[in-house]
């Protein structure tokens, strides 16, 4: 039985370490947008490696309930998409990866916007478009239930297969 208590309580501290989370800067990098504008060069013919942020099932109804045509006001689409994009602007920064090009896709075809419209209607400076005074809390709601589901699956799981041990 002893063997049983240490086997979880190694357990647990795994996914507790694994549930640690990183900060980073501030901006939301210009190349960003390359995926959105139409850009065509050398990155197309770089393989790029796959996402690890999911951005199928976000909510994107802080875009889309803001950033509305026919005109698609600047200072609406801009700080929606901010909201939107600044939690994830670690994967969006990341050259290396397809997170802009699918998420930007995942905005297009919920938003139905013209292709290059945030390109072209929002402008940072040197360092990119600036998320340090952008409210994250309700893309953090919205996509929180989904976090929160697979993370309550997860430990579920995880509770099931160490009673299994703890009793087989």
């Amino acid at each position: 039985m002893a063997a049983g208590r240490e086997l979880l309580l190694l357990l647990l501290s795994t996914a507790a370490l694994a549930g640690i989370a990183s900060a980073s800067g501030a901006f939301l990098s210009d190349t960003v947008f390359q995926g959105s504008a139409g850009s065509t060069g050398r990155s197309l013919l770089q393989a790029k490696k796959s996402c690890p942020e999911n951005f199928e099932f976000q909510n994107y109804t802080i875009i889309t309930s803001k950033c509305k045509g026919p005109k698609f006001p600047a200072d609406k689409c801009c700080s929606s998409f901010l909201e939107f994009a600044c939690p994830f602007k670690d994967y969006l920064n990341d050259d290396s990866s397809d997170c802009a090009s699918t998420m930007f896709s995942y905005i297009n075809l919920y938003g139905k916007y013209p292709p290059g419209l945030f390109a072209s209607e929002c402008k940072g400076d040197k360092n990119g478009l600036p998320c340090a005074n952008v409210s994250v809390k309700a893309v953090n709601a919205a996509n929180g239930s989904y976090r929160a589901q697979s993370s309550s699956l997860a430990l579920v799981t995880l509770i099931c297969g160490l009673v299994t041990l703890l009793f087989h």
